[in-house]
């Protein structure tokens, strides 16, 4: 015999929690049940922001927001009006939870411990008597009457709610695939870019503000720019990667980049200062000092691969020797060949095509009573914690609507 709920909800991370916890307080009376298929919840809350939990970002306008999202930037406009970043404080404070926000705006637990989010989480699902279904593998959805009926691997259950929050799981897309939805292809979405090129080879760790861009795209991007031992990382490139995943996978992650380790100067107004530079240090080596606040490795190596040994000074530099030093400051060219996953933050770009939500309450248009939220929905943004705004903002009005009936 099916066990019954008022409410199922299939996917025990993030959004899944976050949905159950809002939905039983706005109906208590509610019976609501979480669905695990593995052993353990939120796993991808405890790996995150390297085990602390990068729970949301300090940015409180809401246009501004959606502009970190490459996909869902339109779609999140108006949900971000009804819970976003403030909301999110409040609520994990109102729980216990006090949240910091760290220089670059992300912001963690006080504790510094994704568990601390985990405990909250599980002693409120706890509290508000939701069920935690651990082991149950969905095998099948399907429509009944006014009912939904979810086959797992230990038996039927029927829900009059039933919400989707599993990320990018394939069986589950393959099931909302047979429900008529459109599945957008899943493609990574944050990740490095690994370059072998000996200008970088023995600089890893060393980081600076740059901008790059894909050259024969319209892919540009800007900010702090770190080399690793694989090639390069840092905002500038996971925020290229984010915008770019879908072109960056046609292109089979091979392409040129364009590095202005100078950011925002120019090719000509770079071969000008180093007229200057040249006419006022006529007597100091090129390589001993380095200059546009570079960090002094990386300033050696682009002067190295310009072919001006350690010797020379800046009187003996010829007009040639000092427009090729301005070209790898500002258009250095590495051949990409491939990517790396970017620590534990593996995203996806992909899901369910967003014109099928309705984002007033992350109903499918589809189907009555089916709602969707976090990132089984084509929504991505880059990193700095708006992956996990998402869930939060969808899962509290997937609540909200449920409760509203």
């Amino acid at each position: 015999m099916s066990r019954s709920y008022d409410i199922l909800i299939i996917g025990g991370g993030a959004a899944g929690f976050f949905t159950a916890i809002n939905a039983a307080e706005q109906n208590p009376l509610a019976k609501i049940a979480i669905l695990e298929r593995g052993k353990e919840v939120l796993t991808k809350v405890r790996i995150s922001g390297g085990g602390r939990c990068n729970v949301t970002h300090a940015e409180f306008i809401p246009k501004d927001l959606t502009k970190k999202y490459p996909r869902g930037e339109k779609e999140l406009l108006g949900p971000f009006h009804s819970f976003m970043t403030g909301d999110t404080i409040d609520w994990f404070e109102q729980r216990g939870v006090a949240l910091k926000i760290e220089e670059d705006g992300r912001m963690f637990p006080e504790s510094d411990s994704s568990q601390t989010i985990i405990d909250c989480f599980l002693s409120e699902v706890d509290r508000l008597g939701v069920e935690v279904l651990l082991n149950h593998s969905v095998q099948g959805i399907s429509k009944l009457d006014e009912y939904w009926e979810v086959l797992t691997t230990q038996g039927n259950l029927q829900a009059n709610n039933l919400v989707v929050a599993t990320g990018s799981n394939p069986k589950i897309w393959n099931l909302l695939e047979s429900l008529e939805h459109t599945m957008l292809t899943p493609v990574p979405s944050l990740f490095t870019f690994n370059i072998k090129d000996k200008r970088i080879a023995d600089l890893p760790g060393v980081s600076t503000n740059a901008a790059v861009k894909v050259l024969g795209t319209g892919l540009e991007s800007e900010g702090p720019l770190l080399i690793t031992h694989w090639g390069l990382s840092g905002p500038s490139i996971l925020k290229l990667s984010a915008w770019g995943a879908r072109e960056l996978n046609t292109l089979d992650y091979k392409f040129t980049l364009e590095v202005n380790w100078l950011e925002h100067l120019r090719f000509d107004d770079v071969v000008e200062q180093l007229k200057e530079i040249k006419n006022n240090n006529a007597k100091q080596g090129v390589l001993k000092f380095p200059h546009f606040e570079l960090p002094k490795r990386l300033w050696q190596s682009l002067v190295n691969a310009t072919g001006i040994d350690a010797e020379t000074k800046w009187a003996e530099i010829n007009k040639n020797q000092l427009h090729n030093l301005a070209n790898q400051l500002t258009q250095c060219q590495f051949e990409v060949d491939g990517k790396s996953t970017f620590k534990e933050e593996f995203v996806t770009a992909g899901g369910v095509d967003l014109k099928e939500i309705n984002f007033k309450t992350f109903e499918s248009k589809l189907h009555k009573n089916l709602y969707l939220a976090g990132e089984v929905l084509n929504i991505d943004a880059i990193t700095g914690g708006f992956n996990f705004q998402n869930c939060w903002t969808g899962g509290f009005l997937v609540a909200k609507a449920i409760g509203e009936k």
